[in-house]
């Protein structure tokens, strides 16, 4: 039987209607959207968030001969297919695939708490300011997206939403990621909280007339309001009965890709998230499920998720290539900020690494970043920026105009304030500007 995702019309409406209530905010917004006239090079966007902050020594910036101080259990870096770089040696997969990304080795904004740093490195913007900037994502799903038009939402997340903050920010509820919630590894991928267990379509669509029947209010009135809710609703149900479901159905893969790809929930997040952007899906978010927050017993949890990164990734980004979607699907792959690069051996946290903004590393590959480079560098023991330091403004503004968005564009605020996709970079500001030396 094909893996399908079952809706309940009253999750379903919570969903497709999330824009109901705020329909003259979304179409003031639709009309002030702005027409972008860069070329677009990234048609939809993969961003893997590993929320919690992944350690950069251990990952992508290894330094082996800092000593056990710093490296830990993970002593060795490894080399790729690209001539002079190497990796942490938990990452064989990826190091075979190093000729399809690049390595940004000097990200820093020197912010050490989840919920700022989260916020900085979505949107670009200081939580200082008197204004709750939208998400890239969101962005993204407003700019190429407005009229939600296609089998499945704009801006979809798997499986939960990255959390700490309102992704939509000003621009509304219409712009909110569709979290997907479930588990893409489990026999069958199904919305959490939001499946009727047992029910088919055919009686889900009776539910849905029978609800039409009674509606005598809406039968009563003819407001733009509840014509609009009603278009939200068919929406919500085209995904529930009609082929958008089948996007979720990762049965109809071949069983050796899937394998290929990990048969644990991140492996499988990362085939989900292919089979979005076959479809057109703007901006997709993986976000890895269990978090990367290691304060206590870093190296054992690192043992287990950094092979299953290293292989969904792996896969992810030679799938991409594979059916001709990398050059036109752009990957990035970090968390809010890095861990620290010396190690805490004493109890409680007995081998643990805590926040660290001061510098961490971020993967990119395809939509327009060419692979097989490095760009910036660590000190000698990842501490500090030692070359060409990489801004979230600078990472986001590259991401933006790979994908036709033009950073200096104004949103429409509900108020009218003046609020652009990311702020002009100010003199006290040293940024390195946008990476074109790998785009």
């Amino acid at each position: 039987m094909n893996t399908m995702m079952n809706i309940t019309r009253r999750n379903a409406l919570k969903y497709g209607l999330c824009g109901a209530g705020s329909v003259l905010l979304a179409r003031k917004l639709q009309a002030a959207l702005p027409v972008s006239s860069l070329p677009v090079k990234a048609k939809s966007v993969i961003q893997i968030f590993l929320w919690g902050g992944m350690s950069h020594n251990d990952t992508w910036d290894p330094k082996p001969d800092s000593g056990r101080a710093y490296m830990g259990e993970f002593s060795k870096a490894i080399p790729t297919n690209v001539n002079g770089i190497q990796i942490g040696q938990l990452f064989p997969e990826l190091a075979r695939q190093a000729d399809k990304y690049s390595l940004i080795r000097s990200m820093t904004h020197g912010i050490n708490g989840h919920e700022t740093a989260a916020y900085y490195m979505q949107t670009g913007h200081s939580s200082n300011e008197r204004i709750t900037y939208p998400s890239i994502g969101a962005v993204f799903s407003y700019f190429k997206n407005p009229g939600y038009k296609g089998l499945v939402p704009p801006y979809v997340v798997l499986t939960q939403p990255q959390g700490r903050f309102s992704e939509e920010g000003f621009l509304g509820p219409k712009y909110k990621p569709f979290a997907t919630g479930g588990d893409p590894n489990a026999a069958r991928f199904e919305v959490e909280g939001v499946v009727a267990k047992g029910i088919s379509d055919d009686r889900q669509a009776a539910r849905r007339d029978l609800l039409r029947k009674t509606d005598l209010l809406g039968q009563a009135m003819d407001s733009a309001v509840l014509k609009d809710a009603r278009i939200a609703e068919d929406q919500a149900y085209e995904l529930i009965l009609g082929p958008g479901k089948e996007v979720f159905n990762l049965s109809n893969e071949d069983d050796k890709l899937r394998d290929r790809y990990g048969r644990n929930t991140f492996g499988q997040e990362c085939l989900a998230a292919r089979r979005m952007v076959e479809t057109g899906v703007p901006y997709v978010v993986i976000n890895y499920p269990g978090g990367w927050d290691t304060h206590k017993e870093h190296f054992p949890r690192m043992r287990k998720q950094c092979p299953d990164l290293d292989k969904g990734l792996a896969a992810l980004l030679e799938d991409l290539a594979a059916r001709g979607l990398l050059e036109s699907t752009l990957v990035w792959c970090c968390g809010e900020f890095g861990r620290g690069p010396k190690v805490d051996w004493q109890p409680p946290w007995n081998g643990g690494r805590n926040h660290y903004g001061a510098v961490f590393s971020v993967l990119v590959a395809g939509g327009g970043f060419r692979g097989g480079a490095v760009v910036g560098s660590s000190d000698e023991k990842a501490e500090a920026v030692l070359e060409r330091p990489v801004y979230p403004v600078d990472l986001l503004g590259s991401i933006y105009r790979l994908g036709g968005i033009d950073p200096a564009s104004l949103l429409p605020h509900p108020l009218g304030l003046e609020a652009r996709v990311l702020p002009e970079i100010s003199d006290t500001i040293k940024s390195g500007g946008l990476l074109t030396e790998i785009m």
